[in-house]
């Protein structure tokens, strides 16, 4: 794809995703296995152009959000093994028995399914992983629960036990470290109920996973099995502080590469006077005679209305600020001081331009959020560009 085709588009750096994968091979160690989670689109990032780059560069499992992105993984030639991390209708566990996907399990009602409808799983029995629920209350069963929950399910021969897991509430700040202990421990207790039933995973060992980025930084014995990476390997931390807690910890700063810059175009510069209101609702009054710019980005692209006459874009490597309200399809901003900038000319929303950078961070400071939400909500219907 030629990426001059069009108005905005997200580009992936290839460099920065084999980076990213290297780092955290390092961090987890070569026993542990690194899943790739590439649930919401891939973090905004693009699910298939990012899933390619993680499947060659070395990802040993991919861990989606819902049973269509596993199926869409596999229609594109992923074949390492997926985990569907979210809820699954039971109306479609033999559709992902059938693609070799695994699924996250935790509801009894899911194995009520399992035996009324054995039949439907005869010829492809289903993995399944317990999530247990040790301290979040999202999904996952009880310990309390879990005894009963394994009897039942050593009914159901076809249904294999491939992993257990957890997921902790707060592992990417050490402040809380009491919390994430009690909830690794609970989470080895349910393991140990595990063996003492003699589960197995027809002859293979069960495997047990529970960190994420934070805790796979901060809490080497959280690794176990395998590591669910998500946003390390798309180069961004997941909090200030498990940055600056890690370093601490490791008396070193690892470096991680942010793979994702979203970039537009001038689609029309015009002078304004001093006295013009800018966009809808009068919202902005220019103080002075000005130079102004139109991107053909608005809400719609998933450049939050918050944005509006406080967001910048790079314009030859000077911030530009947005002026009035970001509409669903346009913004202006101001171009006096970027010197002499054309219609065409390439401005960058999140990332790198001529000395100038906004990060993802940053975007997300502004308007009272998260990084994770300025990447996730980028509209998918952008193009996502390998270079």
């Amino acid at each position: 794809m030629r990426r001059n085709l069009y108005k905005t588009w997200v580009q992936i750096s290839r460099a920065a995703v084999r980076r990213n994968i290297a780092t955290f091979r390092k961090i987890i160690g070569s026993k542990t296995k690194l899943m790739a989670v590439v649930k919401s689109n891939a973090y905004g990032h693009g699910l298939l152009e990012f899933s390619k780059l993680a499947d060659k560069f070395g990802a040993d499992w991919f861990g989606s959000d819902a049973l269509s992105e596993a199926l869409k993984l596999r229609k594109n030639g992923i074949k390492k093994p997926i985990l569907v991390l979210g809820y699954t209708r039971d109306s479609r566990l033999s559709e992902a028995a059938k693609n070799n996907v695994s699924l996250t399990i935790y509801n009894f009602e899911s194995l009520r399914y399992l035996m009324k409808h054995a039949r439907e799983f005869s010829k492809h029995p289903l993995k399944i992983h317990l999530k247990i629920d040790t301290g979040m209350h999202r999904q996952g069963i009880y310990l309390k629960d879990l005894p009963n929950f394994l009897l039942q399910l050593k009914k159901i021969p076809s249904a294999i036990v491939e992993g257990i897991y957890t997921h902790f509430a707060s592992a990417k700040d050490i402040t809380y470290s009491f919390y994430t202990k009690n909830q690794l421990e609970k989470f080895k207790k349910a393991f140990n109920i595990l063996e003492k039933l003699k589960i197995s995973a027809r002859g293979e060992n069960v495997i047990r996973h529970a960190a994420a980025t934070g805790a796979a930084l901060l809490y080497p014995e959280s690794r176990l099995d395998m590591a669910r990476i998500g946003i390390g390997l798309y180069g961004l931390w997941p909090s200030k502080e498990a940055e600056i807690q890690h370093q601490e910890i490791l008396g070193r700063k690892i470096s991680l590469k942010p793979i994702l810059s979203w970039k537009t175009i001038v689609a029309g510069i015009k002078k304004a006077e001093k006295g013009d209101f800018i966009g809808y609702d009068l919202a902005e009054k220019m103080e002075r005679d000005g130079k102004i710019a139109v991107l053909p980005i608005g809400y719609w692209h998933g450049y939050d209305r918050k944005f509006s006459g406080v967001g910048e874009a790079l314009v030859n490597g000077t911030r530009c600020r947005t002026l009035g309200r970001v509409s669903m399809d346009m913004i202006v901003i101001d171009i006096a001081g970027a010197g002499k900038v054309g219609v065409e000319d390439e401005v960058v929303l999140l990332g790198k331009q001529k000395g100038g950078e906004i990060s993802a961070n940053e975007l997300a400071q502004k308007i009272g959020t998260i990084h994770y939400e300025i990447l996730t909500r980028i509209n998918p219907q952008i193009p996502r560009i390998v270079i």
